[in-house]
């Protein structure tokens, strides 16, 4: 059940994104790398989503996106959207369609205008609905499902596009913790098995620490730190970007505990407790 698409690398050079005439990426150097998982995590309102947006562009952006080394400015529209696509926060539910139906919509590029759906159309979304889990959903119209299903679904539309290039923000959003877990596994076999080039914004420190191969810190809208998840999210670090205590204890069977300390509450007495661990 191979995804079909072809390894890149995505870079970019001193890109800066605008909403206006106010810049909210500044000068940002990036790069992304086939089957590899790219986490991009900083404070609410660092530019990490804009960042995103600018590359698949949806805002207004300065600087250079390549793919493989070629200028992707170069690319048309739809020759862009073979090759790239984001999930987004949020998306309009379009009525009247069933899954199925939506997840085909992601088949638009590959599609000539007025021409039918083909063998690979189809197979292409029979893989998809199947990868996300959305077998027994499929004929279910989207406005029936709850947010954590119709999250799958716009996921499962992306896979349907086949691109090489796969954009995800936020994506636990809406999900349970059970389907947290699975989207998160998802995403990482998308890199590990199907060779996908995958950029992923996290607020979940510790998701972005356990999915990802390297980290991007996103701060006031500039890059202020690239590299393992162990040497960039170290308490020192983290602590002066989210403005918090943040403790960062490395596990014996890999990864990151990552917390932060919130000041001590009053007792009944009026004595200070002990500070409470909260995940960051």
């Amino acid at each position: 059940m191979q995804i079909n698409h072809t390894p890149a690398t995505l870079r970019t050079e001193s890109i800066s994104v605008s909403y206006g005439a106010a810049p909210v990426v500044i000068d940002a150097d990036i790069e992304l790398l086939p089957g590899g998982v790219t986490a991009l995590i900083g404070p609410n309102g660092s530019g990490k989503s804009t960042l995103l947006r600018g590359i698949c562009r949806l805002a207004q952006t300065r600087g250079q996106v390549t793919l493989d080394g070629s200028d992707s400015a170069a690319l048309s529209p739809r020759a862009f959207a073979r090759r790239l696509t984001i999930l987004a926060q949020q998306r309009p539910t379009p009525g009247g369609l069933t899954v199925t139906e939506v997840v085909e919509l992601g088949r638009h590029p590959h599609r000539r205008r007025f021409s039918r759906t083909d063998d690979a159309s189809r197979r292409a979304v029979q893989r998809a609905i199947e990868l996300t889990g959305l077998e027994e959903l499929a004929h279910r119209p989207v406005t029936e499902l709850s947010g954590g299903q119709l999250q799958r679904v716009w996921l499962a539309t992306c896979l349907a596009q086949e691109t090489d290039v796969l954009l995800l923000d936020e994506p636990t959003t809406f999900l349970d913790l059970k389907h947290q877990m699975s989207l998160l596994d998802l995403i990482r076999d998308l890199a590990d098995t199907h060779g996908l080039t995958i950029g992923v914004v996290l607020h979940d420190l510790e998701q972005a620490a356990d999915i990802a191969d390297r980290v991007i810190l996103v701060a006031e809208g500039r890059i202020t730190a690239t590299g393992t998840p162990a040497e960039v999210m170290t308490a020192e670090r983290l602590s002066g970007t989210f403005g918090v205590d943040i403790q960062v204890t490395e596990l014996p069977f890999g990864g990151l505990a990552v917390r932060a300390q919130r000041a001590g509450r009053r007792g009944a007495a009026g004595q200070l407790t002990e500070p409470a661990l909260l995940s960051a």
